[in-house]
């Protein structure tokens, strides 16, 4: 009985054809962090100026107080994570979401002035010719 209802269930996969080929799950990109290839030159320019930068842990404090992550898809952790690695796209495109009102600075554990951080990487950005702020 198993036997003929898998027959049939093998029949008619065979005739659907490709649609058997978008059931189920799929081999996703990669998404191994490539450090080689990425630019490091803004968090190096950032890091040079603003030495509390490295004392960054990515808690999410200053993003979960921030005003414009409110109102818009901006987080400055995400914003700092991407900075240390290179992947600079994403940065570039929300780095003007930020109104610059502190209270990130206020509320890090750390003492990062992240406020000082947004601003040397929009200066970071201005100067490179690859990425228009």
């Amino acid at each position: 009985m198993q036997g003929q209802l898998f027959l049939k269930l093998q029949n008619i996969l065979k005739h659907q054809g490709t649609d058997m080929e978008k059931f189920g799950f799929t081999i996703s990109k990669g998404r191994q962090i490539d450090y080689d290839s990425n630019d490091r030159r803004i968090a190096e320019y950032i890091l040079a100026k603003e030495p509390s930068f490295s004392l960054c842990i990515e808690c999410g404090c200053c993003s979960a107080t921030c005003t414009a992550a409110n109102f818009t898809k901006f987080s400055l952790r995400e914003f700092n994570i991407l900075i240390k690695r290179g992947e600079l796209e994403l940065v570039s495109q929300n780095i003007k979401k930020c109104m610059l009102c502190g209270k990130c600075t206020l509320v890090c554990p750390r003492g990062v002035n992240t406020r000082n951080v947004i601003t040397l990487a929009k200066q970071a950005f201005q100067k490179t010719e690859s990425y228009a702020v």
